[in-house]
């Protein structure tokens, strides 16, 4: 099994105290920390191979470029991508989810056609969606969760058309936990030609994720949930969709020949890449996903699980105290909130313990509006929590309800 203790001495920040009590740190859905690997490898590049990529021939852009196309194969590898070709390097799950929004969106999709989207979704799998039917007068469907956070997978067919040009969907939830059953989307979607788009931030650190069992045209996800560096994420997408798909922004680095009568572009992904690349924070999240090949997916996997049982069961026992999403096999996300107290309120006791959960609407709004609240408080463990922490969770929340009422 996993030597959890070991694994914790590779994050430096778990070390440190808040208000002179020992960080429990419950916010990894938002931000995860990141190991030693990963700062030293961006400390070591800075320092000493600080170089423009692709465009030099001195030694430090040479060496920089290779490790950046590096990271790319291995980024590729991490999500099961048929070739390095197919993933894009972005600064985040948002970018990538507006690039195809904008890019194959603005190509592909018209007036009368339809776009599916999930209620569970979080903002960035929503918006640019919305946006998209606005420009081109397409209708916006939503498939809706029950109760439990179970998408109704059982309306496909009232949803899915003729006129569907895309399903966007989530690998997992990031304020439900839920993972839902993709296959009968993706089999829904492609019966009819439309794509399938996943949101994979919380599905890639939480399970992991092969894009090709899955059966997705594209899968985003974002470096910093995954313990890796901010301002970075990848945009998997089929190659032959790539290539269909004209440039989302136009620059230096994904041109071909460039004349004022007309301007041709580099081969994919580059002509994806405008400008100067986050080419450190790209060579940082490759570092990140060796850092998690190290481990057994199962042995993760069980580790959450139980974490995930042990937060549940001392929460529940709390009075008036309510977890939204309760689907078998959801991921280690908690989300509540208690009878007679405000998320923020509670929120803000658990800081004053050290303990750091997020509340308020996690980008989610219309799950808020599923369930008629304003805002809840979520704890999402990671790799390094422990058992101790989920009974200092519960421990925490009890006494702010205390101190509440």
């Amino acid at each position: 099994m996993l030597d959890i203790e070991k694994i914790r001495e590779e994050f430096p920040l778990l070390a440190r105290t808040v208000y002179g009590k020992p960080l429990v740190y419950l916010d990894s859905g938002a931000t995860a920390q990141k190991p030693r690997r990963v700062i030293d490898t961006i400390d070591e590049l800075h320092r000493l191979h600080n170089a423009n990529i692709h465009r030099g021939v001195h030694c430090l852009s040479e060496e920089m470029t290779e490790r950046y196309e590096q990271a790319r194969a291995r980024v590729a590898s991490f999500v099961g991508a048929a070739e390095p070709e197919e993933i894009v390097f972005t600064s985040g799950a948002t970018a990538s989810l507006n690039a195809v929004a904008y890019a194959w969106g603005g190509r592909f999709v018209k007036a009368g056609d339809n776009i599916v989207v999930s209620e569970l979704e979080h903002h960035s799998n929503i918006v640019p969606w919305q946006m998209l039917c606005e420009r081109t007068g397409a209708e916006l469907r939503v498939l809706p969760f029950d109760d439990a956070g179970a998408l109704r997978t059982e309306l496909l067919p009232s949803l899915v058309d003729g006129r569907t040009r895309a399903v966007a969907v989530t690998q997992a939830s990031n304020t439900l936990g839920t993972r839902p059953d993709l296959r009968p989307i993706v089999d829904a979607a492609h019966a009819v030609g439309a794509i399938v788009v996943v949101d994979g931030c919380q599905g890639a650190v939480h399970g992991g994720v092969d894009v090709q069992a899955l059966g997705c045209d594209f899968y985003a996800f974002s470096g910093h949930k995954l313990y890796g560096p901010t301002g970075i994420g990848a945009l998997y997408g089929r190659r032959e969709l790539l290539e269909a798909m004209p440039p989302f922004m136009g620059g230096g680095d994904m041109v071909d020949r460039v004349s004022f009568a007309r301007t041709t572009y580099a081969p994919v992904p580059l002509k994806f890449e405008a400008g100067t690349a986050n080419f450190i924070g790209a060579i940082g999240l490759g570092e990140a996903t060796e850092f998690l090949a190290q481990f057994d997916p199962a042995e993760i996997e069980a580790h959450e699980a139980a974490l995930l049982r042990r937060a549940t069961e001392r929460l529940e026992a709390i009075d008036g105290l309510r977890i939204f999403g309760t689907t078998p096999g959801k991921c280690a996300i908690v989300s509540f909130d208690v009878a007679g107290t405000h998320p923020y309120d509670v929120g803000m006791i658990l800081d004053k313990l050290g303990i750091a959960v997020r509340t308020g609407q996690h980008c989610a709004e219309p799950v808020m509006t599923h369930y008629g609240v304003t805002g809840m408080c979520r704890a999402s463990f990671a790799l390094y929590n422990t058992l101790a922490e989920a009974d200092a969770l519960a421990e925490g929340v009890a006494r702010a309800v205390r101190m509440l009422r």
